[in-house]
Order: structure tokens, then sequence, then C-alpha cells
């Protein structure tokens, strides 16, 4: 095993040799950068969770079949449209039965009224007919409202993130219907450790990194819930997301990168960074404009989308920051070049 990842890396630092060739052909039109220490931010990087922070899950009411769905999975709605339609012939019967039920109540209760004050019943079998002429009125009220429910319609302006039913289905009292987002109010929580609690309660301030998107944002807020779990023992950290974003949706993998301190670092920029396997590399530009391909020692990313850079280049070298043209170049230069 040894001796195969070692036959491995010889293999790719020959490459990168070989294509360490200097070059100048076109290089003075590359962009660069100079490699110097700077101040930059220390962090603590933890993996988190993108979350709506108004988000509802629409469940039916009343039981009926679907007659009319409005709204598909990605669709911005505004609060009160109309969202699906459900057929309330059931529901009608209910509310036509409970009405029927409570004017036979109501009629029997003042019958029943008119007796008792010429003493020809009990004063308990009036009170048995107030009990029921209530009862009736309240389930007439409640057969009304399920009614109301056959029309559903948005209770917030937002996106439709998933659509849990379709048109000819049948709804049942409970059942989910519709899940709808706000996406002007997005957040992250990331889990902590009990043992870096002391630690996190003097952050104020983080930059979170979506890799997929090779996106990085300023935390609008940092709130860390004053609760642990009692199987992880961790605690979560809540972190507020601008409201501009694009392309961040709930679900999303999320990196929290915790500012904890500063200090001098040299760094390159990440997408300057060639990789060969687990070989990283840069193309260095030197005082002539002739390029090279340089073998890199990295270490952690930092916030900002730098990577702390342990050995390899020296203070005032000069870094290509796009490395296929840079590349091209190269290659360009090296089949010009004369044969010796």
């Amino acid at each position: 095993m040894k001796t195969n990842l070692f036959r491995r890396f010889s293999q790719i630092s020959a490459v990168l040799a070989a294509l360490a060739l200097p070059s100048a052909v076109g290089a003075q039109a590359l962009p660069t950068v100079v490699v110097q220490p700077h101040a930059v931010d220390l962090t603590l990087p933890v993996e988190a969770t993108v979350e709506a922070v108004a988000q509802t899950t629409l469940t039916a009411q009343v039981s009926g079949r679907v007659m009319e769905m409005r709204v598909d999975a990605g669709q911005f709605v505004k609060k009160g449209d109309l969202l699906l339609r459900i057929d309330a012939r059931e529901a009608g019967e209910v509310a036509a039965a409970a009405t029927a039920q409570y004017v036979n109540a109501k009629a029997n209760y003042e019958r029943l009224q008119n007796l008792r004050k010429q003493n020809f019943i009990s004063a308990a079998a009036l009170d048995k007919a107030k009990a029921d002429f209530e009862a009736a009125q309240a389930a007439r009220a409640q057969a009304g409202v399920g009614l109301g429910y056959a029309t559903v319609t948005a209770p917030i302006s937002g996106v439709v993130a998933q659509r849990l039913i379709e048109q000819g289905e049948t709804a049942a009292p409970g059942r989910p219907l519709l899940t709808i987002y706000d996406p002007n109010g997005l957040r992250v929580t990331a889990s902590i450790p009990q043992y870096q609690l002391p630690q996190m309660r003097k952050v104020t301030q983080a930059r979170i990194e979506f890799p997929e998107l090779g996106q990085w944002v300023d935390a609008r807020a940092l709130s860390l819930l004053p609760t642990a779990d009692a199987a992880t023992h961790v605690s979560q950290v809540r972190v507020g997301l601008p409201a501009d974003l694009k392309n961040v949706i709930p679900g999303m993998f999320a990196r929290v990168h915790f500012v904890v301190g500063r200090a001098q670092r040299m760094t390159v920029p990440a997408a300057a960074v060639v990789r060969r396997g687990e070989v990283a590399a840069v193309y260095v530009q030197n005082e002539q404009g002739a390029l090279s391909l340089r073998q890199l020692r990295l270490g952690e990313t930092l916030s900002g989308g730098e990577i702390e850079l342990l050995a390899g280049l020296a203070t005032g070298e000069r870094v290509v920051l796009d490395p296929v043209k840079a590349g091209i170049e190269l290659k360009a230069s090296q089949n010009q070049a004369p044969k010796k």
C-alpha cells in the first residue's frame, strides 16, 4: 500500500515538474495577486442546514375530493391567494343535517319551556332539552365552519415548497395539502458541542459558505439557544441570512465559519488552486512574466474563499487567479519552444 501511494505521488510530482517550465507567452494579460502575510479571521467551521423562519404546512379540515388545484411546487403566492378547492358536498350534507337537528332541538326546547311554566314536566326534563338545544347549536356552527374550509387560501406570502396532494385525490381532515415558506426569511442552524459553548458565547460575527454554489455571505444575526439536547449534548445556533439570497432553499447544506479571532497568515485564493488528486498547486508568474506550476502545502479554508498557505510560496510572489487560462498559456508556450 505504501509503495503504491509513493509511486502515485512520484508520478504526480513528475507531471507537475514537467509542467513547471517557465513561459512568458501572453502571460502579461493574466490576472494575478501578490502573496504576502495579512490579517485574516480565525474561524470555527461548523456544518449547518438552511431553514425557513416562516414556514407552514396546510392540512385539510374537511373531507372531499380536490376539485381544483391552482398552484404547483416552486410557484410564488401572495397571502390570501386561492390555492385549491375541495368538493364540500359531504361537508354540506353534514351542515344540512346539523341545521335540521338544531331546528328540531330549538322547537322542542321552546315547547318544553311552555309546559314547564304550567308544571306539566319536571325541571330535569327542561334541563335536558336545553342541553340538547345547545349541543345542536354548537354542532351547526361547527358544520358551517367546516364548510368554509373547502376553499383553501394562502396564510402567508411565499413559495410553494411542496404539493402534497393532487387534483382528483380525496382530502381528509388532517391530511397535508401544501407547504409554503417565505424565501425572504431564511436562516441556518448549526449544532455546537457543549465544550465549545464558552467560546461560542463570545462570538459576534460569522460567515456562511454554500459549497455547492461557491457563495459566501455575512451572517445577519447570531442566536445561541439556551438549551442542549439530552442525547447528543449539543446546542443549536441560529444564524440569520440576508433577505436577497439567490438559489438558497430550505434543506440545503451550508457551513458556518464563526469568527473567533484575528491573526497574520499567508493565503491563496481557492479559485487559483489546481488540484491533481491529493496534490495542490498554483500557477506562479515571475517578474519577467514567465509562468510555472508550483506545488503547495495548504491548511484550512478560511472565510471569504481564501486557503491558508503552509509551504510552497515566498512573500512577494505573484499567483495567477485564472488557472485555466494560465494552463493554456503554459501548454502553448511549451509547444512553441524549440526542441533540443
